[in-house]
């Protein structure tokens, strides 16, 4: 029986091992694997190209019985998500969305995770508003840890009326009924459809930028 797994993957984290190694923590579709990949900081090693931060890579683990560390094997890029790194804003932000993500994924086993930042890299990389990426994943990784923001009800129970405008309640972690709010029946709106939608599809929201303010002030409150 063989003990190989073959499987998409994104590097979280790289730590030097040794003279010539590196242990990779990898975001896959079955959850967040460790393993050492043999002689990777070599001039001509073959995975070294695949194995680098911000590229979505098919990699082959095998899995060692005496050893919690896989032992990577194979690597090929499929995809390169380069365009990050020549901008500072956009690094920072895929750098600390990666962090987030990699402290909540340790237990997971499915594939949200990896999805959710393989979204976030490909948007930064095609370069979406920073903004609109930041605000998108903030609702979405809320929605993953299983704190999703109530969009059906406000403080009082009431259910969300359209002709209302609200406020965001801290307090309450719900919009209250405000005369003159900064929330009406749009950003209500488009909050079900971050959740509801690929990054690509908010995207394409016309005049999404005015609303991001609000917007991202309340998905960052509910993390």
């Amino acid at each position: 029986m063989s003990n190989d797994i073959r499987t998409k993957a994104l590097v979280l984290r790289r730590t030097n091992f040794g003279e010539a190694d590196r242990i990779i923590n990898f975001l896959t579709e079955q959850g967040v694997v460790a393993a050492i990949a043999k002689g990777v900081r070599k001039e001509k090693s073959k995975l070294a190209g695949a194995v680098e931060l911000f590229c979505l890579s098919e990699i082959t683990l095998h899995e060692s019985l005496n050893n919690k560390l896989c032992i990577l094997t194979s690597a090929k890029m499929l995809e390169a998500y380069s365009n990050i790194v020549y901008d500072l804003e956009r690094l920072e932000l895929a750098s600390t969305i990666m962090k987030k993500i990699s402290s909540r994924a340790e237990n997971s086993t499915g594939p949200e995770y990896f999805n959710l930042l393989q979204q976030i890299l490909q948007a930064l990389n095609d370069k979406a508003s920073s903004e609109l990426v930041e605000t998108w994943f903030w609702f979405n990784f809320a929605k993953t840890n299983g704190e999703q923001v109530n969009l059906i009800k406000d403080t009082a129970g009431n259910k969300l009326d359209p002709y209302e405008t609200y406020v965001w309640d801290l307090t309450e972690s719900a919009l209250r009924p405000q005369l003159g709010g900064n929330v009406g029946a749009p950003e209500i709106k488009l909050m079900r459809l971050m959740l509801a939608s690929d990054l690509k599809t908010a995207a394409k929201v016309k005049d999404v930028e005015k609303k991001l303010p609000t917007l991202l002030y309340i998905a960052k409150s509910v993390n």
